[in-house]
Order: C-alpha cells, then sequence, then structure tokens
C-alpha cells in the first residue's frame, strides 16, 4: 500500500481529498427526494464502497490482498465502524437541515480528533495548530449565527455524529501502524452495505431506489471512495488532528458547489456562511505556512 511519509507531499494529497469530498453535498441535491429512501442510498453508497476499495487493493496487492482482513485487528474494525456510522448519519444530516448546516457540524472535526488523539494516542497539539484551530472556531461560530432559521434539532445531532464518527476513523488510522488502511475502508463500507441490508429486510422496502438516483448513490460512494483513498494515504505523515482540519476544504468546496448557479442548485448561502468559510481557508492557510514549527514541536514533544 502506498503511503506518504513526507508531509510536504501528504497536504496537498490531503486537501485534494477534501475537494473530491466537497462535491458530496451537490450530488445529494441532485438525487429525487433523497430523505425518502436513506436506507436505499446507504446500501448503494456502502456496496460501491466495499467493491471500489476491494478492486483498488486488487490491483495493487493482487489476489493476496484479501489476507488484509486477517489483519485488520480491533482498530480497523474500530475506525471502519465509526466512518460507517459517520456516513450513515451524514444522508440523516444533510435531509433534515441545509447543506451548510451539515457542513458546519462537520468543521468540528478537528476539534473532535485533537481530544481522541491527545487522549488515546499522546499526540500533542502544537501552539500554532491551536491557533488554526481558533480561527476555524470563528468561522463556525460566524456559519452557526447565520443559519440558525434553517437548521433542525434532527439535522443537527446526526451532523455531529457524523462528525464524531469520521473523528474516530481518523485516529485509527494512526493508531498501529501495521493495520491495513485501505481495509478498514473497505470494512467501513461493508458496515453500511450489512446495516441497510437488515434495516430494508426487517422493514419489506425495496433494495434500489429509481436508476436516476441509483445512479448517483453509486457517484457518491465512488467519491467518497476515491477521498478516503487519498486520506489514508496521507495519514502517516500528519498527525489525526492537524488530518482533519486539512480536510476543512470539504466544507468550504461543499458550501460553494451548492451555490454556484450554473450547477442548478443555487441554495444561497447567508452571508454570514460566506465570512465563516473565509475563516475556515484562512486557518488552512495557516496552519500550512507553520507546518516547520508544527514538525519542530511535534519532534521535541
Amino acid at each position: 500500500m502506498i503511503e506518504l511519509k513526507n508531509e510536504k507531499i501528504a497536504i496537498p494529497v490531503v486537501l485534494i481529498a477534501g475537494i473530491i469530498w466537497s462535491f458530496g453535498p451537490l450530488v445529494v441535491r441532485y438525487m429525487n427526494e433523497p430523505n425518502l429512501v436513506p436506507w436505499q442510498y446507504i446500501f448503494a453508497r456502502g456496496l460501491t464502497i466495499f467493491l471500489v476499495i476491494n478492486l483498488y487493493l486488487f490491483f495493487e496487492e493482487g489476489k493476496s490482498f484479501f489476507k488484509n482482513y486477517f489483519r485488520i485487528g480491533m482498530s480497523g474494525i474500530i475506525g471502519g465502524s465509526g466512518l460507517g456510522i459517520a456516513m450513515i448519519t451524514f444522508i440523516y444530516s444533510i435531509t433534515n437541515t441545509s447543506a451548510a448546516i451539515t457542513l458546519l457540524c462537520l468543521a468540528a472535526m478537528p476539534f473532535f480528533t485533537a481530544l481522541l488523539g491527545f487522549m488515546f494516542l499522546k499526540e500533542r497539539i502544537s501552539v500554532n495548530v491551536w491557533i488554526a484551530i481558533v480561527i476555524a472556531t470563528i468561522g463556525i461560530i460566524i456559519i452557526a449565527l447565520g443559519n440558525t432559521q434553517k437548521s433542525s434539532l434532527l439535522g443537527l445531532v446526526f451532523g455531529m455524529i457524523s462528525s464524531i464518527g469520521f473523528s474516530i476513523f481518523s485516529v485509527t488510522l494512526r493508531w498501529r501502524k501495521e493495520t491495513p488502511k485501505f481495509t478498514t475502508v473497505a470494512f467501513a463500507g461493508f458496515f453500511c452495505f450489512i446495516f441497510a441490508t437488515i434495516i430494508i429486510l426487517s422493514n419489506d422496502l425495496v433494495f434500489f431506489s429509481t436508476s436516476y438516483n441509483g445512479a448517483l448513490f453509486s457517484l457518491h460512494g465512488t467519491l467518497v471512495c476515491m477521498g478516503l483513498i487519498l486520506y489514508s494515504i496521507g495519514s502517516k505523515a500528519i498527525p489525526a488532528a492537524e488530518l482533519t482540519l486539512l480536510s476543512l476544504m470539504e466544507v468550504i468546496g461543499g458550501i460553494f458547489w451548492v451555490w454556484v448557479p450554473f450547477l442548478g442548485i443555487n441554495e444561497i448561502p447567508s452571508t454570514n456562511t460566506i465570512i465563516g468559510g473565509f475563516f475556515l481557508f484562512m486557518s488552512i492557510i495557516y496552519y500550512s505556512l507553520t507546518i516547520k514549527s508544527n514538525r519542530r514541536f511535534i519532534a521535541l514533544n
């Protein structure tokens, strides 16, 4: 499996992952009433991720790729389950509130990840990273103040659960070095697939929505999969809290794509959302400019 140990290369790789993920809310907005077929969405998305990751591993490692599943360990199971829960709660969040609010909840990932990384991995957080997180916090608060009228308690709760689930996944990526990272992602897809299958069968639901929706379900799963591959590749060179800080590009891009009129959605963000997004972008820029001093802090601690 490809792993980057040079943070100067890993940082843009993780940023690209965030940009790819940012198209997710746009794809969901193109779906026909996704709130009525959430489990069909989760079923198709989970199956797509599982198949694409295993196909990638087959080309990367050959027929012996399946042996990775015997080495997944507790970190892989916990991380895959956390990511699976994040995927499930994402669709319930974005279909119960605005894309901006859902993405706002995801923007809280650096805080959850920093806490989990400190508690379980003993990863110290440098002053510069805390400054970047504070700048991002200002942006989050500004966005929240400008979008309260669009939010719902249910959407916010699911959004925060999704954020915590992804933070758990990010921390487990750095937990055990011998854990096959891509297999963890495949397990997350399998987790969603099995969970959705149980719900669909127990409630006598159909497995597939319209062919139009089905194609968008799979497209979203492919985008998520591509981003997770890049995110996992870059995870070795970047501490967990900083990983999720860089992934805030998903928040900025996601709000932008559903707003741009020519893409057909035109979910106009408030002035607060635009200003808050600017602060999130500046937090990423600040982190990138202070990367050398962040590394010196880590080396000394």
